[in-house]
């Protein structure tokens, strides 16, 4: 666990990989795999694209045309199912995307929030892959995301339920396949503290506000000379309630900052981007 100082989180410049807790993979989750020479062409991938499906080995992953690709599988609502799909808005993408957990709903926000996104797949492919024994497993990640540096690859499978040893073979198997691509590979198992809170917090004001009170221009006038506690930033101006969800607003959109390793309060202390209060 980080200590000390590496425990605050600047909200206005964070990145993806200091919100969420990744699952570590050792070498003994991938040592059944079938990894010797010339793997990459015995391995599959199948894609969904306009409708069609389309195959091909893990060695001519780089070919296919991912921005024209859909879900390879499809969600499904049902009475008393136990886990809770829906569709999320992202403000960075304009697009609905889809999810079938609140977990990788979680996951969902914190890319839009810190991610700079330019695509986001949910379910989009099928691995196919093999194990010394011969055996065939099959595995669908959860998330291709297409980000300015290149491209992630996610599974999102929180830790009280990362421990059977099939799923870790897949999420091995996932980490290849990454390897192989030159993408990043992450499972993301759980969340920094207070993370969540602040995001669902800051997310409820990312919609476009007005201006007509100027209560943005004055609040970041106040700040040019230092932090400020969120309560007496918003006390400081005409309409405090009001106030309150401008400020929310500018956290989504990064135009100040908080610690989002401690909690959103009237307390914490909201600062320009480049004014980190510590």
């Amino acid at each position: 666990m980080r200590t000390g100082v590496e425990t605050r989180i600047w909200s206005a410049s964070c990145a993806v990989d200091d919100l969420f807790v990744p699952l570590v993979l050792g070498a003994e989750n991938g040592g059944n795999l079938d990894l010797v020479e010339g793997w990459g062409r015995r391995w599959s991938v199948t894609w969904c694209v306009e409708g069609s499906e389309l195959s091909c080995p893990v060695s001519a992953i780089a070919d296919v045309p991912v921005r024209r690709a859909e879900p390879v599988r499809h969600f499904s609502w049902h009475p008393r199912q136990r886990h809770r799909p829906g569709l999320e808005a992202m403000v960075t993408t304009r697009r609905l995307h889809g999810f079938e957990s609140l977990e990788e709903r979680k996951f969902l926000r914190a890319v839009d929030f810190a991610g700079s996104v330019r695509g986001v797949l949910s379910q989009p492919f099928r691995l196919r892959f093999k194990t010394v024994a011969g055996k065939v497993r099959s595995h669908i990640p959860d998330y291709l995301v297409v980000m300015p540096d290149g491209r992630w690859l996610v599974d999102v499978r929180p830790a009280r339920r990362a421990d059977k040893a099939e799923d870790r073979e897949c999420f091995a198997a996932a980490r290849e396949l990454a390897a192989a691509a030159g993408w990043q590979y992450s499972v993301v198992s759980g969340w920094r503290p207070q993370v969540v809170s602040a995001l669902e917090a800051m997310r409820a004001e990312a919609r476009p506000m007005s201006h007509l009170l100027d209560l943005q221009a004055r609040m970041m006038g106040l700040l040019e000379s230092g932090g400020m506690p969120f309560g007496e930033l918003v006390e400081a101006t005409r309409l405090p309630v009001v106030a309150r969800a401008h400020v929310l607003h500018l956290l989504w959109h990064r135009r100040v900052g908080v610690d989002l390793a401690s909690p959103l309060l009237d307390g914490a202390i909201v600062a320009l981007p480049q004014g980190r209060p510590w």
